[in-house]
């Protein structure tokens, strides 16, 4: 009998017939089954031979219309990936958490909570990151005409404040909170809030994403807008919530002027048992095909390079990809 090559030439190895090593569970608490292992293998012999993730991955991203994303749908076109629809940071944290997603797309505001296991998360969770991917900025939008030109100036009105489950959400939820004000707020995902906008349903949205985003370039087309200056809450947010918050200048983005506000880094990160060859490929493909990872539209405000790549605190990167990391450096 013939036995199978691997890609490399090399004879397929036997399957696995002992069962799982005692402190190795998938989530949830189940051990790993023959067939996973059997998966396992595969996609690490494939891993070693190619230099890039064989297995079909599945990214845990964003809404429609967001730079999440977008900027999964690249990094799918680069690896064998599927991108999941979603809401969000918190959301894709939860995916990745319950074994439905193997990468996600989060604000390091949220990874931080679910690694300490604060809320909204009720247990810390077993994350590694493989990178820091860019800039976040908070885009708090108003109509060109309102009278608003701080947060507090909203006290009494009706915002939307992120879709439930999303980073803007957790975000939003924790920007009211310091500043104190009462407001009506609802949680919208991104295409509803900006035609409640536009229709003067709310009188402003809450957006976390890169500049420019198309809805909200779209959105000033119809109804001219203009985003709020968020630094006033910066250091109670920075006392309360650590230094995952920063201020960024807003480049002009198309919709109204340049203004200052406070930037999160978005993190694409995994668990902690995903194999360290699979980890190590992704961060080579951050690195090595980096110019084609960024939205057309983002490009001169965004970009990937090794020396932001390695900043991912506040998680721990993932040893598979802080090998990868010094390998390309040289």
């Amino acid at each position: 009998m013939t036995t199978p090559a691997t890609p490399c030439g090399q004879p397929t190895p036997t399957p696995p017939k002992l069962s799982a090593p005692s402190g190795s569970v998938e989530p949830g608490g189940r051990r790993p089954t023959r067939r996973a292992f059997l998966t396992l293998s595969a996609a690490l012999i494939a891993t070693a031979c190619t230099g890039s993730p064989q297995e079909t991955l599945r990214i845990a991203a964003g809404e429609p219309g967001g730079f999440y994303k977008e900027f999964a749908e690249l990094l799918a076109g680069e690896m064998p990936a599927t991108v999941l629809s979603t809401t969000g940071s918190v959301d894709n944290l939860g995916l990745v958490r319950d074994g439905g997603a193997d990468l996600a797309l989060t604000l390091a505001d949220a990874a931080a909570a679910a690694y300490a296991g604060r809320t909204p998360f009720t247990i810390p969770l077993p994350l590694r990151a493989i990178g820091r991917v860019y800039e976040n900025y908070m885009q708090l939008v108003v109509p060109a005409d309102s009278p608003a030109r701080s947060v507090t100036d909203l006290a009494g009105q009706r915002i939307s404040l992120g879709a439930k489950g999303s980073g803007a959400a957790l975000f939003g939820d924790r920007m009211i909170t310091e500043s104190g004000i009462t407001a009506t707020v609802d949680h919208h995902p991104l295409a509803e809030a900006v035609a409640e906008l536009a229709m003067g349903s709310v009188d402003a949205l809450l957006w976390s994403g890169g500049v420019p985003t198309p809805a909200l370039t779209e959105l000033h087309r119809i109804r001219p807008i203009r985003l709020l200056d968020l630094t006033d809450q910066l250091a109670a947010l920075q006392a309360t919530h650590g230094p995952v918050y920063e201020q960024v200048a807003v480049p002009d983005g198309g919709y109204g002027h340049p203004v200052d506000t406070i930037g999160v880094p978005n993190l694409l990160v995994t668990r902690r048992d995903l194999p360290e060859d699979v980890a190590g490929a992704v961060a080579r493909v951050l690195v090595t095909r980096a110019s084609r990872l960024v939205p057309p539209q983002a490009l001169g405000t965004q970009y990937l390079d090794q020396r932001s790549l390695i900043a991912t605190a506040p998680l721990p990167m993932h040893p598979g990809a802080a090998t990868a990391y010094r390998d390309l450096r040289g």
